[in-house]
């Protein structure tokens, strides 16, 4: 039976506003930053000691997302799509393929 992992101190490397998203027996903190396009957002995943997995570009499947407003990433979520709640809906970010 694994367990789930607590959050971590947050390394020093990684910007502020990541997140920690626990899973069982590992987790990866996770950040997002507006694009100057509508839409598309870079979302950066790290392991639990700040390693960085990937750095990609997201468009969100749903309208509605505001990136100014509280969100917080939720499962599934890894690096091809990510799952955010944000005023109890569930948005769906995919890589941009554009």
């Amino acid at each position: 039976m694994s367990t789930i992992l607590e959050q971590p101190l947050q390394p020093s490397s990684l910007p502020n506003s990541s997140q920690w998203l626990a899973g069982q027996g590992a987790g990866s903190w996770f950040w997002m930053g507006k694009t100057n396009t509508e839409n598309q957002f870079q979302i950066k995943r790290f392991s639990s000691i700040g390693v960085l997995e990937c750095d990609l570009i997201f468009e969100c499947n749903e309208s509605g997302f505001s990136i100014s407003k509280p969100f917080e990433f939720t499962y599934l979520s890894h690096c091809a799509s990510c799952t955010i709640i944000q005023d109890n809906l569930k948005f769906t970010f995919t890589i941009f393929n554009g």
